[in-house]
């Protein structure tokens, strides 16, 4: 595998150590979406009661404002467009679920409660996986979002006119 990567940087030297962006950009992107579609598959109805039972104020707007900041931010993470932009939106969605849902449980996203016939049950998530996606999100943001990113594209377009 490092020989591969070295040939390509041999080829593409300004690719050199941006290729962690492309596992990051896919799991973040790919992460979000997946829980976007969720809330709008459950219902965003359902959605809103929760926030509502949060004592989250405009719970219907807020359920929708955030079911499309997961969909579109997530696309555009997953496809490296418009990262620093689409990071804003998604790190307040983030702060929120760590201030209003998983604080209270702890660090770990993973608590292992007991092991039965039916399988495995585990406790309430701590906010771990939300601090996972912040610092990728901040990787992406600082390093750039990588080859094989519209971004890169969109910088080379415009470098060409």
């Amino acid at each position: 595998m490092n020989n591969l990567v070295d040939r390509c940087c041999h080829l593409f030297p300004s690719l050199r150590g941006v290729w962690y962006a492309i596992p990051l950009r896919l799991i973040i992107g790919y992460g979000f979406m997946e829980h976007g579609y969720a809330k709008l598959a459950r219902g965003p109805d359902d959605f809103a009661h929760i926030l509502h039972a949060l004592g989250m104020p405009a719970a219907t707007l807020l359920s929708w404002a955030t079911i499309l900041i997961e969909l579109l931010g997530g696309f555009a993470v997953f496809v490296g467009a418009f990262i620093p932009l689409a990071s804003v939106p998604m790190t307040i969605v983030l702060l929120v679920a760590i201030f209003t849902v998983h604080l209270p449980n702890g660090f770990s996203s993973i608590k292992l409660q007991s092991v039965t016939a039916a399988g495995a049950h585990f406790g309430q998530p701590g906010y771990e996986t939300d601090l996972l996606y912040l610092a990728g999100l901040a990787a992406l943001v600082l390093g750039g979002s990588g080859p094989f990113a519209l971004d890169r594209l969109r910088r080379r377009s415009i470098v060409d006119r």
